[in-house]
């Protein structure tokens, strides 16, 4: 039997499992470190028991929908290799366009910025490989997902670049910071049918889900950050597709005098919320 009839079989497991067939060749070409030409090449040569029993066990996990990135232990962002686990989401390809907003926008000069919701650390690692000269804060209310986030800061040699807090929103930090980014929980409970099985059987709810549509972090960072943001200070949040007219009126009541913009992604689909000056 040659290779590619034993991807087929396998990646028709996967659909009736409600995965996505690409995951396997994904894992597996990663793991067996092979280009795409490679992989086209192997796929017509005779299979061998080893890679069966590999390509088994793998079918075996993204049936049981664990994402590809925890198989591997890892994701790409931002051109960094992040160590991800169930402890924190995987990084996604949305958080890249708030990385190039915030770059950007921002010049690379002194800047105090605040990581709100951190998780493995993705957006304030990325912005401190770019952003040298800036004074870099991650936190997030688990422990556990700073645990990670430090690692990988310390795998990047970033681990000076970065004060990592573990905190409720604001309730262990002080100062006050030139930006504040945050991607943090926005789905609704109401709306897990929304999200991919492999999203909702393993990745943490804690980071995923939020109160009142989806809006209650939005809500406690309008209300706590005038008291750690800057007189010119700006606010950069990811969203959820469906939450820019509200996030922009709870920041616009907040900030009165500031403008709030909601900018779209790749997609065309709401996807930032920006408090500056204008």
């Amino acid at each position: 039997m040659r290779l590619g009839q034993v991807f087929a079989s396998l990646e028709a497991e996967i659909v009736a499992a409600g995965e996505e067939a690409e995951s396997l060749a994904f894992v597996y070409r990663s793991l067996k470190q092979l280009s795409l030409t490679d992989f086209v090449f192997k796929l017509q040569t005779e299979a061998v028991q080893e890679d069966i029993d590999l390509l088994e066990g793998l079918t075996q996990q993204l049936k049981a929908h664990l994402p590809a990135q925890y198989i591997l232990g890892w994701a790409d962002f931002y051109g960094l290799r992040l160590s991800v686990d169930e402890r924190v989401l995987i990084p996604r390809p949305e958080t890249e366009e708030l990385v190039d907003l915030i770059l950007a926008e921002n010049p690379d000069s002194g800047q105090q910025v605040l990581d709100l919701a951190t998780g493995s650390g993705a957006i304030a690692l990325a912005l401190a490989r770019h952003r040298p000269s800036w004074q870099l804060t991650a936190s997030d209310i688990s422990q556990e997902a700073l645990d990670l986030a430090q690692t990988n800061a310390s795998t990047l040699n970033l681990q000076q670049a970065i004060d990592f807090v573990q905190s409720d929103v604001f309730e262990n930090l002080t100062g006050k910071f030139d930006l504040l980014v945050s991607n943090p929980p926005y789905i609704a409970f109401e709306d897990q049918d929304e999200v991919g099985s492999n999203v909702l059987h393993a990745e943490p709810h804690l980071a995923l889900f939020a109160e009142n549509q989806g809006l209650a972090l939005y809500q406690a960072i309008a209300q706590g950050v005038s008291r750690h943001l800057k007189k010119d200070g700006k606010i950069y949040l990811e969203i959820g597709y469906k939450q820019g007219p509200a996030v922009q009126a709870l920041f616009q009541e907040a900030f009165p005098h500031k403008r709030v913009r909601v900018l779209k992604d790749q997609f065309n689909q709401d996807r930032m919320v920006v408090v500056d000056n204008g």
